[in-house]
């Protein structure tokens, strides 16, 4: 194959782009700025929609950004052979639909409107495409939800432990990665919007726990009580819908994607090396 990525220098891309070496595919990584290629890797400057250079055919393409702006650039380039799609979207488009902050409602809305754009492109075009929708995401540390916070706790040596009972599911980048080659190669996929979850269900509080526990360094726990949690959500208005989702469960249903792709996503015991800085 060769295969166009867009998006290869983010953290699902950090994982992708050597296990598609690796089985033998030529990868063309669209960047903002030059990076240095390597063997079978070759990296282009260009941005979405409107600032993508002009391309060789290829076999297929992966898409880490934004929906809508790769659909538009999509329909616009009309790439030679119907290639291959796969992209990620975000379970935020199920969990954040009904959220009490208008914001989060938005960006539900944005990311079904995105994957709905991409699946009226693909059709035009011919092309066979697969959504992927992952929960919280972890492993090469430029995550902007539980990375910020090891590197935070790190550098004040505090640790804040938020009362939580609704049940998490973070996946590791490497296992999207995993679920994207399976995805390229798995016909049975196509069409399909798949939620991408890790192998384990936990509480929000134990999720952050094992985070303290995971650190290189010692870290002085903070509990934050529920009711202090509650009063949170009075007196902060735009702290009203991630504290109120610590009593609600987001998760996924990985059956679709183990029965289609064969993918069954580790259990969340991170470690240090889940947090380098960037």
């Amino acid at each position: 194959m060769t295969v166009l990525v867009f998006g290869g220098s983010s953290q699902i891309g950090h994982f992708l782009l050597p296990r598609l070496r690796a089985r033998g595919d030529d990868v063309l990584a669209v960047s903002r700025v030059q990076r240095p290629g390597q063997a079978g890797l070759r990296w282009l400057v260009g941005q979405l929609p409107d600032a993508v250079p002009a391309l060789p055919p290829v076999s297929a393409i992966v898409n880490f950004g934004p929906l809508q702006p790769f659909a538009r650039w999509l329909e616009r380039a009309a790439p030679a052979g119907a290639p291959r799609i796969v992209a990620t979207s975000s379970m935020s488009a199920d969990s954040k639909r009904d959220s009490q902050v208008p914001a989060e409602r938005a960006i539900s809305r944005q990311l079904r409107d995105g994957e709905a754009a991409l699946a009226e492109a693909c059709a035009r075009l011919g092309c066979a495409w697969t959504v992927l929708r992952p929960t919280i995401i972890y492993g090469a540390g430029i995550d902007k939800s539980l990375s910020p916070i090891a590197r935070r706790a790190m550098r004040t040596r505090l640790f804040p432990l938020p009362a939580g009972s609704g049940l998490r599911q973070p996946v590791h980048a490497d296992d999207i990665a995993q679920a994207v080659l399976a995805a390229l190669d798995a016909p049975q996929a196509a069409g399909k919007v798949l939620a991408l979850g890790g192998g384990e269900r936990l509480p929000a509080g134990e999720m952050f726990a094992r985070v303290r526990r995971s650190l290189p360094v010692a870290t002085l726990p903070l509990p934050l009580p529920a009711w202090l949690l509650r009063a949170g959500r009075r007196a902060v208005p735009r702290l009203r819908g991630p504290l109120t989702r610590l009593e609600t469960d987001l998760v996924a249903d990985n059956a679709e994607l183990q029965r289609l792709l064969g993918v069954a996503p580790r259990p969340f015991r991170p470690d240090a090396g889940c947090w380098p800085a960037p």
